[in-house]
């Protein structure tokens, strides 16, 4: 049965309990139940209409797994990656803050305590979702490609990572968008990335209103 505490509840329990909050351990992702996949196949669809409420926190653990968490023992991921670079980060932008997914160790590591969510993207929706994911391409992971396949790939992989979102959130009944239409500059500021990481897509999920 999933838990219904939320990740932003807890936080605060962490810090009730004296924890600092850079960083937060998810649970493990459930790999049981959901749709087949033709039938989540046959759900899978865009919406731009979203409950605020906040995810629950093991249906946050499942999402970040389903979409680029690692599934074997070598480490290797769910979605595949060029030559294996591994090069998209997944952040997480709530209403709490901005988080780095880090795959390996199945939790969050907090980068800002302020709420980008309406940095995300032009639609006025993206403000009020409870998750906003931005892909990340990190180039320097890349340096042996020529800057035509790197783009080609680095988009592919990206790519490959959203349909892993769309795909769970048509099995759990969630709502989803993938989003190009950001001003990049000023979310790339405000996240502080370094000049090898470039902003490839967002993505908003979410319960349907």
């Amino acid at each position: 049965m999933r838990s219904v505490i939320s990740v932003f509840a807890l936080i605060l329990i962490l810090q009730d309990l004296g924890v600092a909050q850079s960083r937060v351990q998810l649970p493990a992702h459930d790999t049981t139940g959901g749709m087949p996949l033709m039938e989540a196949l046959n759900h899978r669809r865009t919406s731009r209409s979203f409950d605020p409420k906040p995810l629950e926190v093991q249906m946050l653990s499942d999402l970040l797994w389903a979409a680029f968490g690692v599934n074997r023992s070598d480490g290797h991921r769910t979605a595949p990656s060029a030559m294996n670079w591994q090069e998209i980060d997944v952040y997480v932008a709530t209403a709490d803050g901005l988080y780095l997914y880090e795959a390996g160790s199945n939790s969050l590591l907090q980068i800002s305590r302020e709420d980008l969510r309406g940095l995300t993207g032009t639609q006025s929706f993206v403000r009020d979702a409870p998750v906003d994911l931005i892909y990340v391409s990190n180039f320097s992971k890349t340096a042996r490609a020529s800057e035509e396949n790197r783009l080609m790939w680095t988009s592919a992989d990206c790519g490959f990572i959203a349909q892993n979102v769309y795909l769970f959130c048509a099995s759990e009944g969630l709502s989803c968008v993938v989003r190009g239409s950001i001003d990049k500059p000023a979310l790339a500021k405000a996240m502080r990335l370094g000049e090898d990481q470039k902003i490839i897509l967002s993505q908003t999920v979410g319960y349907p209103r």
